[in-house]
């Protein structure tokens, strides 16, 4: 057996498992799930796929296979083992008794990620909420001590309560609490928006897939200094500036909003809902895309996978193809303006250099243009006469 791998002092090792179960989006070199253990602060040891055409339903990978990371965990020191797909609560209990050490699920790392990453108060709360009800499913007899019993005179919980169900009358409370204060910063925002609404304030919002340069592109438009960095999630918390357009002779409000992911749980979604609002109620949407990334395509897709989830995928949108300096010399565009299908819809497309600021001038005539087209709408009642999007291209 080959020594075990020597990695930076206090830095826990991971082997990162995934299964590809047919899927279109299967990622054979696990090269995102990497990304986001790196980002969470862990060492990849080893990646391991496998083929399966279900899930096993006690190890998700079979015994053959379990056995199969069992030894490679210790050739090589892991600490942990990662999964790119979620696991049951009886799927990960039977896997850390055969194995023997920890094992997570991307949703967990996702979850461990944000709860690193979030700085506001409402960040913070969102977070925490995702993570109790994440826990909350994880309460299947997987710890011996919440087979045990507690009751009597003078000890919390009723007569004879298992310590399990303890524990999830005190994380339901918890979650009670979170929703409670997360439901008053909800409507401290929608007074904001209110108050945005009576100053008759266009709003624009940056969403997209995260790394994919929105942060940089929200300083390069809004001479911002938002934190920006090339890693997923660097930006949890909306970010909103004044964003002045000369060619509109108005100024608009920009939001950054945090980024989306494929496969990004549920619970974030919920939780995260009063920070996406900012997407719902925009008056358009600048989809910001990767264009340097071969799989753009696909994370569009999980994109507006998302915005249709929480409601926002009826919202105008421009597409903004970033990152324009990074592309292949065989893959760059004819033209920096053009019109590309989205789902059905013609959609205008931009592409654009947040870091050297190729294209940032069209862009903004653009969007100048569909504040006077809106202006203009408000003005005469009739916004089915509103420019065709060619009328707007450049």
């Amino acid at each position: 057996m080959s020594e075990p791998t020597a990695f930076p002092a206090g830095q826990p090792s991971v082997i990162l498992v995934g299964v590809d179960l047919g899927g279109d989006q299967f990622d054979k070199a696990l090269e995102e799930l990497g990304l986001l253990a790196q980002t969470a602060g862990y060492a990849v040891a080893e990646r391991i796929t496998c083929k399966r055409r279900a899930p096993d339903p006690a190890l998700f990978v079979g015994t053959g296979k379990a056995e199969e990371i069992r030894l490679l965990a210790q050739s090589t020191g892991a600490s942990e083992i990662l999964f790119d797909q979620s696991l049951s609560p009886a799927q990960q209990r039977n896997l850390e008794r055969l194995l023997g050490m920890p094992v997570n699920d991307r949703t967990l790392l996702i979850l461990e990620i944000f709860a690193q990453r979030a700085r506001s108060h409402e960040g913070k709360l969102q977070v925490e909420l995702a993570r109790l009800q994440y826990l909350s499913t994880r309460l299947v007899r997987r710890w011996s001590h919440l087979e045990r019993q507690s009751g009597g005179i003078g000890l919390r919980g009723g007569p004879g309560e298992t310590q399990i169900e303890l524990d999830r009358r005190m994380i339901g409370e918890s979650i009670k609490r979170t929703k409670e204060r997360l439901t008053k910063l909800k409507k401290q925002r929608a007074t904001q928006r209110r108050r945005r609404e009576r100053r008759d304030t266009f709003t624009i919002s940056l969403v997209g897939y995260t790394n994919a340069g929105k942060s940089s592109l929200f300083n390069a438009l809004v001479k911002a200094r938002a934190y920006a960095a090339d890693q997923l999630f660097a930006t949890l918390d909306t970010t909103t500036r004044q964003l002045y357009l000369g060619d509109a002779g108005r100024t608009v409000s920009l939001s950054d909003t945090v980024g989306f992911i494929r496969d990004l749980p549920h619970g974030l979604i919920d939780a995260f809902a009063a920070t996406l609002q900012e997407a719902t109620e925009a008056d358009l949407l600048l989809h910001v895309v990767d264009a340097s990334n071969p799989a753009h395509l696909e994370q569009m897709a999980s994109v507006m996978s998302v915005l249709r989830e929480i409601g926002a995928d009826q919202v105008p949108q421009v597409l903004v193809f970033n990152k324009l300096d990074a592309m292949d010399a065989a893959t760059l565009p004819h033209a920096l303006v053009d019109v590309m299908e989205l789902e059905g819809e013609r959609v205008p497309r931009h592409f654009v250099s947040a870091r050297d600021g190729t294209g940032l001038p069209a862009l903004r005539a653009l969007l100048a243009a569909r504040v006077l087209a809106r202006d203009q709408a408000d003005e005469a009642d009739t916004p089915d006469e509103r420019p065709d999007i060619e009328d707007m291209l450049p």
